[in-house]
This record gives structure tokens, C-alpha cells and sequence, in this order.
């Protein structure tokens, strides 16, 4: 039997996370359907985000393309009500401004950031009526990076998609601060498949050298998590947060400390 009394609780509450079959975003479902929310599963991988969704129980898995306004007005229908949006999904990018074509660029800003903002506005109604529901604020968590707090070597795209949703961030807590809480995670180099991805694909003959360098620049000597990362998450979302809001909480290591 729950123990409703403990803390971080979510019962009652709906969520949706963003590219949710894996990594961080499959994480964070688990972590807020264990905190007592329904879980809508949203992924453009609709055959991986289904038995994640089985496996938990208080979840359902559904058919996102963050970029694709069709895609998006069809996921708001089904769902009706929300109380927590994740945006999670996201792509990487290796290069400096010389070796980033206009195609890559565009390709980082339409999913990091202008998926963010399409998601984010078509939802907003649900959002802002969940107060209506519950004695809390709708609640945005955006997933940014320390690529948005600190420069980093051959990461222009990505540090200047996630120094976006940091700013993004920002204006709409305080566009919304009586309605709506947004606060964004910026997590370091986490354990993730899409850290695997990154490696196989641009390190493949050096791979373990550069594992090597990704825990070390981080100062405790090693990768992040994902249940690290959706543990904040779920604090964000929970009403031990509500005084929270437009607040950037680094989950590094150490990083941008050093």
C-alpha cells in the first residue's frame, strides 16, 4: 500500500515526457509512474515506448514527433489534461562553427528547440488548467545540459540549442509565474544510449580514450545517471518544488563548478 505522506508524491497527476523510450526520458517515466502519476510515454519510436508503457502499469504509450505540428495537435487531443510536461527529446551534434553546416544547424535548432516551443504551446491550455484540478501549478521541466551554461569544445550546435531552452526557460517563468512553474535540469555527461550513439559514431576507433575524458572532466570522476537526473525531475514536478520556479538545476558532477 503507498505511503501518500511520503515526499515527492504525484499521485493524481498526469505527466508526458518527451522522447520517453530511453536514456534520461525512459528514466524520468519510470521515476514520476513511481511517484504516483499517470505516465503518457511520447515517442517518435512508438514500438519501444509500448512495453515501457506495459511494464509500468500507470502509463500509455503514444506516437510523438516533436517536430511535426500534426503529430502534436493529435497527441494533445488524446491526452486531454496534464498536469507535468518533460521536454526531453533531443540530438546531438560534434563540430565547431567552420565544420557545422547550415543543415546541421537547422537540423539542432528544429528539434531542440523548436520542437520545445511547439510542444510547449500546444500543451500550455492543459497546462494552465490544472491548477483547476489541484491546488498546484501546471509544471514544465525542460531538459537542457551544461552545454548551455559553459562553453565546450566542438559542441557549437548542440551549446547553442541548449543555451536556448535555458533562455526559454527563463521567459516563460516569468511570463507565467501565477500559472505555470518551469525549471529546466542541465545535466552533464550522463550514461545514456545516446552517449553510446556519440561514440560509436564519431569515436569508434578511440572509444574507451574518450570515455575516459568524458569522466574526467567531470570532477567525481565518472558519468552521470539517468535515475540521477529524473530524481530532480521528479522534485521539480513535486509540490516540495512549488516555490520553484525558472531555475536551472545542475546535475554535473561537479563541472561547472570546477
Amino acid at each position: 500500500m503507498e505511503n501518500h505522506s511520503l515526499p515527492f508524491r504525484l499521485d493524481g497527476r498526469i505527466a508526458l515526457v518527451t522522447g520517453a523510450a530511453s536514456g534520461i526520458g525512459e528514466a524520468t517515466a519510470k521515476e514520476l509512474a513511481r511517484a504516483g502519476a499517470f505516465v503518457w510515454i511520447a515517442d517518435i519510436n512508438l514500438p519501444a515506448a509500448e512495453p515501457l508503457a506495459k511494464s509500468l502499469g500507470n502509463a500509455k504509450a503514444i506516437h510523438l514527433d516533436v517536430t511535426s505540428p500534426g503529430s502534436i495537435t493529435a497527441a494533445v487531443a488524446q491526452i486531454g489534461s496534464l498536469d507535468i510536461l518533460v521536454n526531453n527529446a533531443g540530438i546531438g551534434h560534434v563540430g565547431s562553427i567552420e565544420t557545422t553546416e547550415p543543415e546541421d544547424f537547422d537540423r539542432l535548432m528544429n528539434v531542440n528547440v523548436r520542437a520545445v516551443y511547439l510542444v510547449t504551446r500546444a500543451f500550455l491550455p492543459l497546462l494552465v488548467a490544472a491548477q483547476e484540478r489541484h491546488e498546484a501549478l501546471g509544471t514544465v521541466v525542460n531538459v537542457a545540459s551544461v552545454s548551455g551554461l559553459v562553453g565546450i569544445r566542438q559542441r557549437f550546435a548542440y551549446c547553442t540549442s541548449k543555451g536556448a531552452i535555458i533562455a526559454m526557460t527563463r521567459q516563460l517563468a516569468t511570463e507565467y509565474p501565477k500559472t505555470l512553474r518551469v525549471n529546466a535540469v542541465c545535466p552533464g555527461t550522463v550514461q545514456t544510449p545516446f552517449v553510446e550513439a556519440y561514440l560509436d559514431k564519431f569515436h569508434k576507433d578511440n572509444k574507451e580514450e574518450t570515455r575516459a575524458q568524458l569522466r574526467a572532466r567531470q570532477p567525481v570522476g565518472r558519468l552521470g545517471t539517468p535515475e540521477e537526473v529524473a530524481s530532480a525531475i521528479r522534485y521539480l514536478a513535486s509540490d516540495e518544488a512549488a516555490f520553484v520556479t525558472g531555475s536551472l538545476l545542475t546535475i554535473d558532477g561537479g563541472w561547472t563548478a570546477a
